[in-house]
């Protein structure tokens, strides 16, 4: 009888916490809701109609059919594609006035919140343009102040990308200085080391790589301007380690750069090899580093980048490049698919920086959210010396969310009609 009295009280009481739960669920309050969209989430293997709550900042659930009366807003994103927010991995953002300079702290780089929000980006990854002499200055003046998310790569150079003279200076390549102000001051936002724009030979690439050791962070290299040109196959398989990234893929200047594709249009075979070997490839499309004659041939022969990327810059941006919705409309329209073009900008520069927090709609993650529309038509997008290729698919950036926050609207979608009862009046 004891025993009878025992189980039933446990079960009464179970019951009552799973109804408490239950109420407690259906009564919590959804600051946010995304109803409708195809979300694409590749790290966690979703493609599927589902919404998107947020609440207090956070991914609070994923699923299908979230009643929309459990939200204080919901926006419908029906026909839209809902993804986590972009990660552009090189671009320039450490802006200045330095008239002396080039990128570092100068005219050259861009303030961030001015152009990644309206192409979906919600973290940017500003690729060396400081170095561990001026670090300070860029977080200060630019990273601590800026809505986008910002991390860096450290250039190897002490003064980072402050012009093409300075930075073959071999006295300013210092590895310990570099890994001191990535483990000790900044682990957190500095995420990897920048060799770039040498003219010599492998020294640059060399100290970059001696001090990623140190640091325990990847290397990117631009390895370009050597005359004459220096082997990518040595770089890829003696010099570089398997995580390390070779920016500007698919740039094309035969007299100081070596190419992946030859000149008969077949992708070297080391190319594979190396990629096989863990050698990263990422896109940095930039004012002049994106050919169509590298990409197509390329992407037909199955040589994918890991990384998509704008190199965002002030001469970048005005000229083929654009932004980063319009290089990933890019490789949607010469071979990859939608979910690969997500995934090579979200997931996969995650992993690179060794960032898993970031590229993702997990619940518990930061609400970092992009919602895109890709329209059908005739298109038209150039490389860098403004050859066209034509397209059938354009990828717009209708709503950007960072940290919770609605930070871009491209058509409305999110505010209510302006002569309407619920119009914000004040």
């Amino acid at each position: 009888m004891r025993n009878s009295k025992t189980k039933f009280t446990l079960l009464s009481i179970l019951s009552f916490l799973l109804v408490f739960s239950s109420m407690s669920l259906s009564a919590q309050e959804i600051d946010l809701l995304l109803k409708g969209g195809q979300v694409i989430d590749p790290k966690n293997k979703i493609n599927a109609k589902m919404d998107v709550a947020i609440a207090g900042g956070k991914i609070v659930k994923v699923a299908a059919n979230i009643p929309a009366n459990s939200a204080k807003k919901t926006v419908d994103v029906s026909g839209l594609y809902v993804t986590p927010g972009i990660i552009d991995m090189h671009a320039h953002v450490f802006q200045g006035n330095d008239l002396g300079s080039y990128i570092a702290d100068g005219q050259t780089a861009v303030p961030a919140d001015a152009f990644t929000f309206r192409a979906g980006v919600t973290t940017v990854v500003d690729a060396g343009s400081s170095g561990w002499r001026n670090f300070r200055r860029f977080k200060e003046q630019n990273i601590d102040r800026s809505q986008t998310r910002i991390l860096a790569l450290l250039n190897i150079t002490g003064n980072g990308m402050y012009g093409r003279f300075e930075e073959q200076d071999k006295t300013d390549f210092n590895p310990e200085m570099t890994s001191y102000m990535i483990t000790k001051l900044f682990p957190k936002i500095i995420v990897g080391i920048k060799a770039a724009h040498y003219w010599g030979d492998f020294t640059q690439v060399d100290r970059a790589v001696e001090a990623g050791k140190l640091a325990k962070v990847p290397v990117m290299v631009d390895f370009g301007e050597h005359q004459p040109t220096n082997s990518i196959k040595s770089l890829f398989l003696e010099h570089l380690r398997p995580g390390d990234i070779f920016t500007h893929t698919f740039a094309y200047g035969p007299k100081d750069r070596e190419t992946v594709v030859d000149d008969n249009g077949i992708v070297k075979p080391f190319i594979f090899e190396a990629q096989k070997r863990g050698i990263l490839f990422d896109v940095g499309h930039g004012g002049g580093a994106f050919f169509w004659r590298q990409a197509v041939p390329a992407i037909k022969q199955g040589f994918k980048p890991d990384v998509i990327s704008t190199d965002l810059h002030s001469d970048s941006m005005n000229g083929g490049m654009k932004d980063m919705a319009n290089v990933m409309s890019k490789f949607l329209n010469i071979g990859l698919t939608l979910e690969e073009v997500i995934e090579k900008s979200t997931a996969s520069p995650a992993r690179v920086i060794n960032r898993p927090d970031l590229g993702n709609l997990s619940v518990g993650s930061e609400a970092d959210v992009a919602v895109f529309s890709v329209k059908k038509g005739e298109f038209g997008f150039t490389d860098v010396r403004r050859n066209v290729l034509k397209g059938t698919q354009k990828m717009d950036a209708e709503l950007t969310i960072r940290a919770g926050k609605i930070v871009w609207d491209l058509n409305g979608v999110s505010g209510p009609i302006w002569d309407s009862p619920q119009a914000i009046t004040r």
